[in-house]
């Protein structure tokens, strides 16, 4: 109906990674580009949001309020506003089978201010629920790794508290993450949120954000009696994120187990939704916003497609990625982002100076432009922060200078199609080889040297000849070999005898005149 139309949400679910029955993985990149290279928001850092956790917990139901309270640009009264509207957005229901599968993107890529004022694009991520029955544990972890890596701030749902296996699960990134604090310093996940469902103890810990802070304390607390290895886990999970909250949802109601629910506010739970409204902001306002950063660098939205498919590549491999492998593939997309930023300099500057209709340009000149430029650039891949070390960047920026020069080549080439000589040069050095025979040829006359005569005017009939040959080939694009031949040798000519008889004539002429005047 029109009502439903008026109602319903701008932007729509976007499969990005698709799980195959082999359990092998395609990441759609195209769809990727779709939502994240955008010429309104593709060069602006990106705030990435996923919802992970086990299947049939209600991460799409979420994720939906999420979007509501966008759409209201952050307005105090956006959940009481929408309260009679059914919920839209990612797709979900109530049931005990799977619903959501793979990783999705809401293709609508929402532009908000932090704190600081810094505009960042926001954009939410919906994934496929760990341990189904259905799944391989290696999907579930390539769906949990991917959502966690890309992430800014990962929500980790959880129900009713949260369990030592829930614990252990994350237990298997800590590795990569420790790998990653040793080589650069920082820690390798940016925020980490804890939402614990339908807490059934409030009268211990509290609804909200201080009960779960209280939460989160308590159970990561290291105690001297615990087993090495929870020790162990929670020390790991420490030195992984820079930070880490929790906060504890009540039950929604007994409504969303009705077959009928469609995720009317009016049919939840006043205490749930009161709740809601608050955790929310906890995400998305301009205090919480945060935007993904990778080697100290912050990441922009068209960057986060080369990191997607760099994570794809190694996590696609046959065997289980170790979490070292992980950490390699971080780095070399941290530093293939770099060349690209660094490469996108020198063309811009370079393109500025020879590229498309500038005049032609001297090759001593655009040669001390090149080293000006590629300066400028090899500075610029330099001081951006990447992680691996200068050891490991060194072969990048081995690479980067290959690339320049490579581009610079073409550029040169351009520059010289311009150059006039390179299409007057050969018929002008005939013309001036023919001439000076001519005129060879009648000095002999008047000195009466026969042979020398008969010579010259062969040379002349020869020279002629190969001027039609030369105009033949151009003309037909017939003997290419023929005209590189005559163009080579004349242009040997040219440079080895008319050019420096040419110059010492001018110089004398300015001589001459000087010492008149």
């Amino acid at each position: 109906s029109l009502l439903q139309e008026k109602m319903s949400l701008p932007g729509k679910p976007v499969s990005i990674l698709t799980i195959n029955p082999d359990e092998s993985f395609t990441l759609d990149e195209d769809a990727l580009k779709t939502v994240l290279s955008s010429k309104e928001i593709k060069n602006k850092p990106i705030c990435l949001v996923p919802v992970a956790g086990a299947f049939r917990k209600g991460k799409s139901f979420l994720l939906n309020f999420m979007l509501r309270y966008l759409e209201a640009g952050g307005s105090e009264n956006w959940l009481e506003e929408t309260k009679s509207e059914e919920l839209e957005g990612f797709h979900w229901c109530g049931g005990s089978q799977r619903d959501t599968t793979g990783i999705l993107l809401w293709s609508k890529v929402f532009t908000m201010r932090t704190e600081s004022g810094q505009e960042v694009a926001v954009v939410l991520m919906d994934t496929q629920g760990a341990f189904d029955r259905k799944t391989s544990l290696k999907a579930t972890i390539t769906v949990f790794a991917l959502s966690l890596m890309t992430s800014s701030t990962f929500i980790y749902n959880l129900d009713e508290n949260i369990q030592e296996d829930d614990l252990q699960h994350l237990q298997f990134f800590t590795n990569y993450g420790k790998l990653a604090l040793d080589e650069s310093g920082d820690a390798p996940f940016q925020k980490l949120v804890f939402l614990i469902r339908d807490w059934q103890f409030p009268y211990e810990k509290t609804f909200g954000v201080e009960g779960g802070k209280q939460l989160l304390d308590a159970t990561l607390k290291v105690d001297d009696e615990q087993p090495e290895e929870l020790q162990s886990l929670r020390k790991d999970l420490s030195g992984c994120f820079n930070d880490m909250e929790c906060f504890l949802l009540p039950y929604p109601g007994r409504s969303v187990t009705n077959p009928a629910f469609t995720g009317l506010g009016a049919d939840l739970d006043p205490e749930f939704l009161d709740h809601l409204s608050g955790f929310i902001p906890t995400i998305l306002s301009p205090q919480a916003l945060t935007a993904k950063m990778a080697g100290g660098r912050e990441v922009r939205c068209k960057d986060m497609v080369q990191y997607f498919r760099s994570y794809m590549q190694i996590l696609s491999a046959d065997d289980m990625p170790e979490p070292k492998t992980m950490l390699n593939v971080t780095m070399e997309a941290n530093n293939v982002v770099s060349m690209a930023a660094a490469r996108e300099l020198y063309e811009e500057m370079i393109e500025e100076i020879v590229g498309g209709d500038k005049p032609y340009l001297n090759g001593q000149d655009i040669d001390e432009h090149h080293l000006r430029i590629s300066d400028l650039a090899m500075e610029e891949f330099d001081k951006m922060k990447k992680m691996g070390g200068e050891e490991y960047s060194s072969k990048y920026r081995e690479q980067l200078r290959a690339e320049i020069e490579e581009t610079f080549s073409q550029y040169k080439a351009h520059n010289e199609s311009k150059n006039i000589m390179n299409i007057a040069g050969t018929p002008l050095t005939l013309a001036f080889i023919w001439i000076v025979l001519y005129l060879l040829s009648q000095v002999a006359a008047l000195i009466l040297l026969g042979p020398v005569v008969a010579v010259a005017q062969y040379l002349q009939l020869a020279t002629v000849m190969t001027a039609s040959a030369w105009g033949y080939t151009k003309y037909s694009g017939k003997y290419p070999a023929v005209g590189v031949f005559v163009d080579g040798w004349t242009a040997k000519v040219w440079e080895v005898v008319v050019q420096p008889l040419v110059g010492q004539v001018i110089q004398n002429y300015v001589t001459g005149k000087a010492g008149a005047n």
